[in-house]
């Protein structure tokens, strides 16, 4: 296991962006408000010769709501685990009443702290960083983490802090199957999530946008390894205002690109919106398999359950591959059946085919069903091969298939898919036209002129 610092300190201060400073990255949103960051996600960072983990969490707030309440409690947690803690202060603002009490708390646990005054930048660093002594820290640095200013002397600090037993993670483990959880505000995919791994690992709450941030989290079952993404929910585009909301949303949908299975979750009380559609089509265009989870089934009589299957298969009829799971995130019912399934799409994905197998299907194919022939000249689909695995691509040579009609197109996606399988999982069919021999030359001989010019070659050599 890699060593763990963990970042922690008020909303506000600064957080997030020493997170992506140290990782190098952007994985964490900022923005200039607090309470912006509320899960705990976890980076790679280096200082010196060593690697190590690093977690941005939540502001701690005495004075927090419901929601600040679990933050704060997710953000303990990343604490208690870490091997060493950077508490961020602010130099603008000053010793708060709450740095006080934060640092009371970390001296209760006992951990190696590095007291990092931020935001120094048009400050004199050693004015600004004298009053945080007072918190009782000898560790102190200041920083600029938007500037990357301090940056270099505190990496120098936290390479001297990691324990010297631990190793590095092998390099040569697969990360697995990584899996997107995908969905409208408060349809429970963080809750699925915790329910999944077995722990409060996310925030988790009734009100809808408590997840801001895409957060990765790692999972075991069966000796295979996932990768579960957990989304924020995404709505419409005209009803989002708030830029941190447009953040979010953007983040989820890059969340696909990163992902081999995305499970989309619809709330069985509700019913199918559009942004469920819009979510679907999403998936599918970036080429990503799919299950679709029926979430608060429980909720359901068996009367109730049996129309909204019914109401899914008429919505969902023009991508009828893909599997439904009715589930219970909160329950935990149906979970194992959406594991299985996900398997099960993820095997499919990866299996290859081969050339003459995909050529004689599309023999018989063609042979049953020909191909239209337009303006009287017939097109003719000589073979196939696989153009790649992510998503499954099929390549058809022939000629004059720019011509080939589209209803034509997706019959044999149709069927190469019923053939093939690949549940969840759209089918990329590709045609690509034979090269003509005589594209591109002015004037190429008739037949007759051939035998004529033939025989004037043999008169010529008598």
């Amino acid at each position: 296991m890699l060593p763990v610092v963990a970042i922690a300190g008020r909303p506000n201060v600064g957080k997030s962006t020493l997170f992506n400073c140290l990782t190098r990255g952007r994985d964490a949103i900022v923005a200039d408000q607090p309470g912006v960051t509320r899960d705990r996600i976890y980076g790679v960072a280096r200082a010196g010769e060593r690697q190590f983990l690093i977690v941005d969490t939540g502001g701690l707030s005495p004075d927090a709501d419901d929601v600040g309440r679990l933050v704060s409690s997710q953000a303990e947690r990343a604490v208690e685990e870490a091997d060493v803690v950077l508490f961020i202060v602010d130099a603008r603002d000053g010793l708060a009443a709450d740095d006080e009490t934060i640092a009371t708390w970390l001296r209760r646990l006992g951990r190696n702290v590095v007291v990092v005054v931020n935001k120094i930048d048009g400050l004199d660093a050693d004015v600004a960083a004298s009053e945080f002594y007072k918190l009782g820290y000898d560790t102190l640095t200041p920083v600029a983490a938007t500037h990357r200013r301090g940056i270099r002397s505190l990496q120098e600090i936290i390479e001297a802090l990691l324990p010297q037993d631990t190793e590095a993670a092998a390099g040569d483990e697969s990360e697995g199957v990584r899996v997107c959880i995908l969905g409208r505000p408060n349809v429970g995919k963080s809750t699925l999530i915790n329910n999944i791994v077995g722990e409060e690992r996310l925030v988790a709450h009734d009100a809808p946008g408590t997840t801001r941030d895409s957060v990765e989290v790692p999972f075991s079952r069966d000796n295979r390894n996932y990768v579960l993404i957990d989304t924020a929910g995404v709505r419409r585009r005209a009803r989002v205002t708030e830029a941190v909301e447009k953040l979010s949303a953007l983040k989820s949908l890059r969340a696909l690109s990163s992902c081999h299975v995305a499970v989309l979750v619809v709330d069985a009380s509700d019913g199918v919106f559009d942004q469920d559609l819009h979510l679907l089509g999403a998936a599918l265009d970036a080429g990503r398999s799919v299950v679709i989870a029926v979430n608060k089934s429980d909720t359901l009589s068996a009367e109730q359950r049996k129309a909204v299957r019914a109401a899914l298969k008429h919505t969902f009829r023009f991508v009828d591959f893909i599997p439904v799971v009715f589930i219970s995130a909160l329950k935990g019912t149906g979970i194992g059946r959406l594991l299985i399934s996900v398997d099960r799409i993820w095997r499919e994905r990866r299996k290859k085919l081969s050339t003459p197998m995909l050529t004689r299907l599309l023999g018989e194919v063609t042979e049953r069903n020909p191909p239209p022939a337009p303006r009287g000249r017939r097109i003719k689909l000589r073979y196939a091969h696989a153009g790649g695995s992510d998503p499954p691509r099929i390549i058809i040579h022939g000629n004059q298939v720019e011509s080939l009609p589209e209803s034509y197109r997706r019959y044999l996606t149709r069927v190469f898919r019923e053939a093939l399988g690949y549940p969840g999982t759209p089918i990329k069919v590709e045609f690509r036209r034979g090269k003509n021999p005589y594209e591109g030359k002015k004037n190429p001989l008739t037949p007759r002129q051939k035998r004529r010019r033939k025989r004037m070659i043999r008169h010529s050599r008598k």
